[in-house]
């Protein structure tokens, strides 16, 4: 009797502390969904493309259409995916992103649908699939040009019916997500080509958008850069910076082609360099970008072609911080596809 009164009192225990952590996880779900909406709610912006795209966010929010948003990389495509979603009815729930450009090719119908235990080697347990976990809310799947085109049916079934089959089960589940796609690739261009369907294209462009690219928003770029210097103090732990006149026009005269996410980088390095004083051009690391050919980004200029395998971490991180981190770009100075140096750097650990 003694033991069966100690066992229960330890069920009992048990259950109490699982109650608390769930309350706990409650709490931080909460505090961190408010954090996310707190740093996504405002959008600088103060020029006119930019405002003609946040009508439209603001439009399609009420709505569940589905929607495409094309353009370059680092210019906000998923800012905009962000507004979309707490603009919506679904706001309340989660917005689960994917970035297709980063799942290896056999591990796609997993990450997107799930797995059952023993599905195929590795799989020691269930494992529930990004549409499951964004169900009542939404999902944004970044890079959809990425998704191999043998997997396209399985998504544009999920995209019309609402429901799908994890790997290695026969039960089919119902969903209701609503899902925004976004890609920096020519789709009709790649429907051409043969490598994406055409039919999933038209159902993922029921309402496209493009988000502009900052050379055509220079009016965006002061007040972006004064956001991320009082971002980079706090971020880095270093007093202050302020731009002067001529690296604000340093700034104007480069044509970003790593977009906001490049200049956010610019500016903390700057930050770093002028130890709470002000930021001179030599600081920015652009002057020698300024008087290049603007009509054509460095990601386009042709690289010899190498295996992935034979990177060393050293020279990926050197590529990276050339480049501000901007993964497309040290891709091409490497002279690899982008999505084998996400693999590369996922085999090293590196984010």
């Amino acid at each position: 009797m003694t033991g069966l009164v100690e066992a229960h009192q330890e069920l009992d225990r048990r259950a109490k502390e699982i109650t608390r952590l769930n309350r706990a996880l409650s709490r931080e779900r909460d505090y961190l969904r408010e954090e996310i909406r707190a740093s996504f709610s405002s959008i600088i912006c103060e020029s006119r493309a930019l405002k003609l795209v946040l009508a439209q966010v603001e439009a399609v929010s009420q709505t569940e259409a589905t929607v495409l948003i094309q353009g370059e990389s680092g210019a906000g495509k998923e800012l905009l995916a962000r507004a979309i979603h707490d603009g919506s009815s679904r706001s309340d729930k989660s917005l689960v992103r994917v970035n297709c450009a980063s799942i290896p090719k056999e591990l796609f119908e997993s990450e997107f649908f799930g797995h059952v235990k023993g599905a195929f080697t590795g799989a020691h347990r269930a494992r529930e699939g990004r549409f499951q976990l964004a169900d009542g809310g939404t999902i944004f799947l970044d890079e959809i040009g990425e998704v191999p085109i043998d997997l396209q049916s399985k998504l544009l079934r999920v995209l019309q019916e609402q429901e799908f089959e994890r790997v290695g089960d026969d039960r089919t589940r119902k969903v209701n997500v609503r899902v925004i796609a976004a890609t920096n690739r020519d789709l009709l261009e790649e429907v051409a080509n043969g490598r994406f369907r055409e039919d999933l294209y038209y159902r993922l462009g029921v309402f496209p958008l493009r988000a502009p690219p900052l050379r055509e928003r220079p009016e965006d770029i002061d007040p972006l850069a004064r956001h991320f210097l009082g971002r980079a103090a706090l971020k880095l732990h270093v007093p202050p910076a302020t731009l002067t006149a001529e690296a604000l026009r340093v700034m104007h005269d480069y044509s970003w082609p790593g977009n906001v996410r490049e200049l956010e980088n610019v500016i903390e390095r700057a930050s770093i360099l002028a130890r709470g004083g002000e930021i001179q051009p030599e600081m920015l690391g652009l002057v020698r970008h300024a008087s290049t050919d603007r009509s054509r980004s460095p990601v386009e200029r042709p690289r010899p072609k190498r295996r992935a395998k034979d990177l060393s971490q050293a020279e990926i991180e050197g590529a990276l911080e050339r480049h501000g981190g901007v993964v497309l770009r040290a891709a091409s100075e490497l002279g690899v596809s982008r999505q084998a140096l996400y693999r590369r750097m996922e085999h090293f650990g590196l984010r």
